[in-house]
């Protein structure tokens, strides 16, 4: 097996927990390694791990669990099941839950979403989507998959040297009806974002039960209209379901009647930025507002822009809360550090003339862990507010 071997001093990181290797930390190669193969990283010649290597990414070596022990079906095998079984530990009366969370799971680059009996796959790792076919086996054989198929992102397919395209293992990319333990939605993986549906936010959808009992409610961002109909189920008075994306309006209206949510209703297709303005100018106000927008920044080249984003959209959120309502606010970016996330809102709130009490923060559902010294596999800031 080819070797990697670090630079001098390069090693602290890699030894508290982190499962990259950037390719300016490397000191040499031994062996002539090949994109996709397996190799041993050491430093100083002590033996640190195995990983899948990639000599045209800047991440070029992604490390597997220390359980590895030259036998990658059965690495594959055992960290699937093993992760299968901490998510039904956690939701053991859910059907569907993110199944896998690549590096939190010790699975480079691999995301498995489980809806039902279908799996879908999001795959950022030449390596491991050299080695699909024994994650589509394991699925099949050892989980009873109906159907496999992948939903990748091509952006950070790209960055891996990878073609952007997407496959399918077995049967068939049919929409399925799931449920997150109390609601159900209908999920047409064709027409859906990411893999078909959020499955980070699902504690945190629960959450927002607990303020919502006869509010008006802005459910900004909606996308498949979560945060909207667990306000209605705890009920809601009003529900405002806002998005950019006509057809995420569309699967938000169908899925409110799909759960047969008495809640007043509107559903509108319109930019939040807009909608928001429109409000503020009209001086209309809601007990809760919530906005959950899709990632500001996708490199750390993007943060500062990305922080002035969250800024002004959680001003103008923050502007159309009545008082003693909630601000209810998310980051989706792992490049946005907590504390700057939470400093954007702050400023946002303070330039439209709000105070703030944080009555509650969060970060992703429990089907999402996270591995300590590895900032990446924390990445969703969720964070509610009083408003005053």
């Amino acid at each position: 097996m080819a070797a990697i071997f670090l630079k001098k001093n390069e090693s602290r990181r890699i030894r508290n927990g982190h499962q990259w290797v950037f390719s300016n930390e490397i000191a040499k190669t031994e062996g002539s390694p090949e994109t996709g193969v397996l190799a041993e990283l050491y430093d100083n010649k002590e033996y640190l791990g195995t990983g899948f290597y990639n000599k045209n990414s800047l991440i070029s070596l992604r490390l597997l669990n220390s359980s590895y022990d030259g036998e990658l079906s059965e690495y594959i095998k055992d960290s699937i099941l093993t992760a299968n079984e901490l998510r039904k530990t956690f939701y053991p009366n859910r059907n569907s839950y993110r199944m896998v969370f690549s590096e939190s799971d010790f699975l480079p680059g691999l995301i498995i979403d489980k809806y039902n009996n279908t799996y879908v796959m999001q795959v950022y790792c030449f390596g491991m989507n050299e080695n699909i076919q024994l994650v589509a086996d394991v699925l099949k054989n050892e989980l009873g998959a109906e159907n496999i198929f992948t939903r990748n992102d091509g952006y950070f397919r790209k960055l891996e040297g990878l073609p952007e395209d997407d496959s399918v293992y077995l049967g068939e990319a049919k929409p399925e009806v799931i449920d997150d333990g109390e609601l159900k939605y209908k999920i047409d993986f064709a027409a859906s974002q990411k893999t078909g549906f959020y499955f980070d936010q699902c504690d945190n959808r629960d959450f927002i039960e607990r303020l919502s009992k006869d509010k008006t409610v802005l459910d900004a961002f909606c996308n498949s209209g979560g945060f909207g109909m667990h306000a209605a189920k705890a009920g809601a008075g009003y529900v405002t379901f806002l998005d950019s994306s006509k057809g995420e309006i569309e699967n938000a209206e169908k899925n409110f009647a799909l759960n047969e949510l008495k809640s007043e209703t509107d559903f509108v297709a319109m930019d939040v930025f807009d909608y928001l303005q429109k409000s503020i100018d009209a001086g209309r106000t809601f007990d809760i507002v919530m906005v959950d927008p899709p990632a500001f920044a996708k490199s750390r080249k993007s943060i500062p822009t990305a922080l002035k984003g969250y800024a002004k959209l959680n001003k103008m959120a923050a502007a159309c809360v009545g008082i003693n309502g909630y601000l209810v606010t998310s980051s989706c970016s792992h490049h946005i550090a907590q504390e700057d996330f939470l400093e954007a809102v702050y400023s946002g709130a303070a330039k439209a003339g709000k105070k703030l009490q944080q009555v509650h923060f969060n970060g992703a559902s429990l089907d999402h862990p996270s591995i300590p010294g590895m900032n990446e596999t924390t990445y969703l800031k969720f964070a509610v507010f009083r408003v005053f």
